[in-house]
């Protein structure tokens, strides 16, 4: 079953361009133009949403060096302890919302401070599996597209970002113990 996994993800990608490649000539379509064309429009919406991007490290980063993760996650390990959830993965949840690599960041060190095969070594992974960077997506696809009201959008993240945490650590108590 393995070598026929490995063999498939092999032959994917000359799978996929030879299927685009067959798509183009049955449809008679030129294929270097819509290429090119998208290729334009891909660099016009890197454009458009650079600044974006550059807010949000730059949040990121006072987020981090000020101090104020370390002070949000004392001030949810109460209610944290209550469900259940690891004091040490605290700054994983607050983090994971807002920036990818710096929660891939938190994972690495709790894996490497507690083991891959502990209870906090699985809830990290689990949880990095589990939810999105919000802030960062949103920031980015809503400014590819130029939305300024997000209505409902960030408080539905969020609240699928704490069942992630909570469904996170009742999966790996039931399955790991």
């Amino acid at each position: 079953m393995i070598k026929i996994l490995s063999i498939l993800s092999i032959g994917m990608i000359p799978a996929m361009i030879t299927l685009i490649l067959i798509h183009g000539v049955m449809y008679k379509i030129n294929l270097y133009d819509a290429f090119v064309e998208g290729a334009g429009e891909g660099f016009k919406t890197a454009l458009r949403i650079m600044p974006y991007l550059i807010a949000i490290f730059f949040a990121v980063g006072i987020f981090r060096e000020s101090g104020a993760m370390d002070l949000f996650t004392q001030l949810l390990a109460p209610v944290t302890n209550l469900i259940g959830i690891p004091k040490e993965v605290l700054p994983l949840v607050v983090m994971r919302p807002i920036s990818g690599s710096g929660a891939l960041g938190i994972v690495q060190d709790l894996i490497r401070n507690y083991g891959p095969d502990s209870f906090i070594g699985r809830v990290a992974a689990t949880m990095m599996g589990s939810a999105e960077t919000i802030f960062y997506t949103m920031g980015i696809y809503f400014g590819a597209v130029a939305v300024k009201n997000t209505r409902h959008t960030l408080s539905a993240a969020l609240v699928s970002h704490l069942a992630a945490v909570i469904a996170s650590v009742i999966l790996c108590t039931i399955v790991f113990g």
